[in-house]
């Protein structure tokens, strides 16, 4: 996943502690959209964005946030989010439609512990509409309300994120997460030990996987630590939960997918778990699965952090949370070769899909590319390092959209007298749709230089 997920401890008393083929499934969904008294008024903040030093938000990146691909039922990553969204039991996971990706820089970052200089709060890794409020980088954003507001004890939401990003077939500035997340609360119960006998009678009815599962990993240890105050016994019982939901939810999918996909791999499928770290959960754990013959990243995953839960107005409550990168696996469901592909509006592309099937992409074209290197002085006394790979690929894709499949730094080079320091990278246009003429070619390039040079000041090479 890509962060951060794509990523304060508090004392608590004992007491208060006291995973496809499924033709024609689509999930309803209960619409809990962006529903504190701060969204209220979404409308009018759609058109009121106040402008000020810290915005970056390009013209493209704005349009995308309009696209809305999840609300195409046939779109595969809709496709995708109903399959999973089938495996939680609609009586315990309200499934949350948050539209606007507009958020507050609390909701984003500091609601989710994260850190002052965490690198996700940087303008070169955020888009942000001013010094108070950005595109939401991650589902997270959204956790502390999900667990304030719904009327179940747990959650499901997904939806489109935004971040500043490299330029090649896996990553665009634009993406889709979905995020879950359950909890319980002691109140009413007597002592640890009937709590936790809850949580484990919660997790004897979800179905064992079947499918083998590699977990060398500790319920908590130093370097993936249980939280302060929490019963070592309620950890190990929230863990246990989560782990068996995730193995679920991943076992059926891939299963019943290689079960009806004579080119899937044979090889037994399994799954394993690896530590990891993230602000808003601790002990946290990713989880990945085998196949095709190699290990894909899937989940990112954790006990919720009490801070969470104080935040949301809940403090005694525990539990856990997930968060999960559409594109990515969607792309090996499917097998889309290129993440742009699924912002193509092509319908060669967008008629190939049917609600609750999983079925192979069938490529529709296969266009020749064509290199351009951009090379440049920087300004004096700036160094390669001031200057940000992101700050290029927001200039690519303003002047050339999705033309653009690939940007990559080949060489910089300082110069032994003068010490100026120059870059060069390599631009891959190349269209998912059509063939691109070298005239076009060469005006898309040469607005891609000019607007560096006006922009950064840097001297054309």
């Amino acid at each position: 996943m890509r962060i951060n997920w794509s990523c304060c401890r508090q004392l608590v008393s004992i007491q208060k502690l006291l995973k496809v083929r499924a033709g024609g499934l689509h999930t309803t969904t209960r619409q809990l959209s962006n529903s504190t008294q701060a969204r209220n008024e979404e409308g009018k903040r759609e058109d009121s964005i106040e402008k000020d030093e810290w915005t970056n938000v390009t013209a493209t990146i704005e349009r995308l946030t309009h696209r809305k691909l999840l609300s195409n039922p046939a779109h595969p990553l809709s496709i995708l989010r109903d399959i999973i969204f089938s495996k939680f039991p609609e009586r315990e996971y309200t499934r949350a439609n948050f539209p606007n990706p507009r958020v507050s820089v609390y909701e984003n970052f500091d609601s989710l512990n994260f850190a002052p200089d965490h690198i996700g709060r940087s303008k070169t890794d955020t888009y942000y509409l001013n010094k108070h409020e950005v595109l939401r980088t991650h589902t997270s954003a959204h956790q502390v309300e999900s667990f304030r507001v719904h009327p179940t004890p747990g959650f499901l939401v997904a939806a489109d994120v935004y971040r500043r990003d490299e330029i090649d077939r896996t990553h665009y500035p634009a993406f889709h997460q979905m995020e879950g997340g359950r909890w319980w609360s002691p109140e009413g119960m007597s002592s640890v030990k009937e709590f936790v006998a809850k949580i484990e009678a919660d997790t004897a009815k979800i179905p064992v996987s079947g499918i083998k599962i590699v977990d060398d990993t500790l319920p908590f240890h130093d370097g993936n630590p249980r939280q302060d105050g929490q019963s070592p016994e309620v950890c190990i019982a929230l863990t246990n939960h989560l782990k068996r939901s995730l193995e679920r939810v991943v076992g059926e999918i891939f299963e019943n997918i290689a079960d009806g996909d004579p080119s899937a791999t044979k090889e037994p499928l399994q799954i394993r778990w690896i530590d990891a770290t993230f602000p808003f959960t601790s002990p946290s754990w990713e989880m990945e699965v085998y196949w095709q013959g190699d290990w894909l990243e899937l989940f990112g995953c954790g006990v919720t952090q009490q801070r969470v839960f104080e935040q949301a107005g809940h403090p005694e409550r525990v539990g856990w949370a997930v968060g999960l990168g559409l594109e990515r696996l969607a792309m090996v469901l499917f097998g889309i070769p290129d993440i742009r592909l699924f912002w193509s509006e092509d319908p060669r592309f967008l008629e190939q899909f049917t609600p609750g099937v999983v079925n192979a992409f069938k490529p529709f074209s296969k266009y020749p590319g064509t290199y351009r290197d951009v090379a440049f002085w920087l300004k004096d006394g700036t160094t390669p390092e001031q200057f940000h790979d992101n700050d290029l690929m927001d200039i690519v894709r303003e002047v050339a959209g999705d033309l653009v499949e690939n940007v990559s730094l080949i060489d910089k080079f300082t110069h032994p007298k003068t010490k100026r320091n120059s870059l060069c990278y390599r631009v891959l246009f190349q269209s998912m749709e059509r063939t691109l003429y070298n005239d076009e070619i060469n005006v898309l390039q040469d607005n891609i230089r000019e607007t560096l040079k006006i922009k950064f000041g840097v001297e054309l090479r």
